[in-house]
């Protein structure tokens, strides 16, 4: 079978690595990839929002099947495209992707259905927006309507901090369109968690919860990036939680996308805060995280494309979606400077031993070398029976890998090891 990936990020590049785990899988593809997707699929330069010159070169190459893993594409049709051209593609259409595409939708969503978030209001007036702020408690949280690469969301201390925040969506265009409409929520406290689940209009699996670790330097101090490192599954995703998760939120959230005709197939993931209340959603994305798809497809025992073509067919069951005993690990490796201003363009090698545990996010390839781009350039990770053994498993195989001007965070999985031990 002949495949598709659309994206060319970390995420993209370990999506495809589990695809050719598959006995039926051939030919993989991706649009765009990058220099170390190159190593495990053809890249063709085609952006991963050009939906009509994708959907062309599907047609003419003989694509069987599409995997569309970026958000803005899914927001913006691709599923739907490709599905009218008669091709089967892996994802959520624009109806339901919209999830992730409006917080306003999704707020009033779980309003709708009774599922728990944090109290909110919706602003499309400038003025009306600065009223509110007068009289809110805070802190409080801030939150682009629409797509802003994961940076249209700002924690406000006080009223100056949330002021500057609304003033920078709605009046300078910080976010352009996206942060015309905002909605301002209660700041929720306690342990966050990521669950990604293949959900196919009926039904919902959850794969391994995992634990992201956002800012830039140890400590979780410093600005908030796209992701330094990950480790699955979260030691706060307990039973019980997991219980509740199911009940409260996962359930309901497939069956009234149903319900309003707009069934969810894909991957579906939920952002969770454990209050002492139980789990509340603090966010829906319509597709696989990143970095966080590069400690759960490790941990996923099942064929991947099994899995989402039956996710596509609205076939899935729970013997389909298996998950591995055992823990997961992966440390980014960044351009010193990352999320600010940074240099790249320097050769990275990367031993054969261990090729096939590292995703590589950005970088082209010039003479046969892999160069670094982009600010986040890779991640290493690593599955052992326990996390002490997984983080340790990382990190020696970061000692492997070197380029100019590199830095990682060195204290990837410790909060997490100190709930497993506490």
């Amino acid at each position: 079978m002949t495949v598709l990936v659309v994206g060319g990020g970390g995420r993209e590049h370990a999506v495809i690595k589990k695809l050719k785990e598959s006995p039926r899988v051939g030919r993989i593809f991706a649009a765009p990839g990058n220099g170390g997707i190159s190593r495990d699929a053809e890249c063709v330069p085609i952006k991963a929002g050009d939906v009509p010159a994708l959907v062309a070169f599907a047609k003419e190459a003989g694509v069987d099947f599409a995997v569309i893993a970026p958000e803005d594409p899914l927001v913006h049709g691709a599923v739907d495209a490709f599905s009218a051209a008669g091709i089967r593609a892996f994802g959520p259409t624009a109806d339901a992707a919209i999830l992730e595409g409006s917080k306003i939708f999704a707020k009033n969503f779980m309003k709708r259905h009774g599922i728990p978030t944090a109290p909110f209001s919706e602003f499309d007036d400038l003025g009306k927006a600065l009223r509110y702020l007068e009289s809110a408690e805070y802190p409080v949280v801030v939150k682009a309507d629409g797509l802003a690469a994961g940076k249209g969301v700002i924690i406000a201390a006080d009223r100056a901090e949330a002021e500057a925040a609304v003033r920078s969506m709605m009046e300078d265009g910080a976010f352009g369109e996206s942060g015309k409409r905002l909605e301002i929520e209660k700041f929720l406290t306690g342990p966050e968690v990521s669950v990604l689940a293949f959900c196919d209009g009926e039904h919902v699996f959850p794969m391994a919860s995992s634990m992201d670790h956002k800012r830039a330097y140890d400590g979780d101090r410093g600005p908030n990036t796209g992701g330094m490192g990950t480790v699955a599954p979260n030691p706060f995703y307990t039973d019980e939680v997991a219980r509740q998760a199911k009940e409260r939120i996962f359930i309901p959230t497939v069956r009234g996308m149903r319900e309003e005709g707009r069934p969810f197939r894909g991957c579906l993931y939920f952002g969770l805060m454990i209050t002492d209340d139980g789990p509340y959603v603090i966010e829906y994305n319509c597709r696989f995280g990143d970095p966080e798809t590069q400690v759960v497809l490790p941990l996923l025992d099942s064929d991947l494309l099994d899995v989402m073509e039956k996710t596509v067919d609205g076939t899935l069951t729970a013997d389909d979606v298996r998950i591995r005993d055992g823990h997961a690990c992966c440390v980014i490796m960044a351009h010193e400077g990352y999320p600010g201003k940074y240099e790249g363009g320097f050769e990275i090698v990367i031993p054969r031993e261990i090729e096939n545990d590292v995703y590589v996010a950005g970088g082209t390839v010039s003479d046969g070398k892999l160069i670094s781009g982009g600010g986040r350039v890779l991640g290493v990770s690593a599955t052992a029976p326990t996390l002490e053994e997984a983080v340790g498993l990382a990190y020696r195989r970061v000692g492997m890998i070197s380029f100019p001007g590199s830095f990682y965070r060195r204290d990837i999985g410790k909060r997490a090891l100190s709930a497993y031990n506490g």
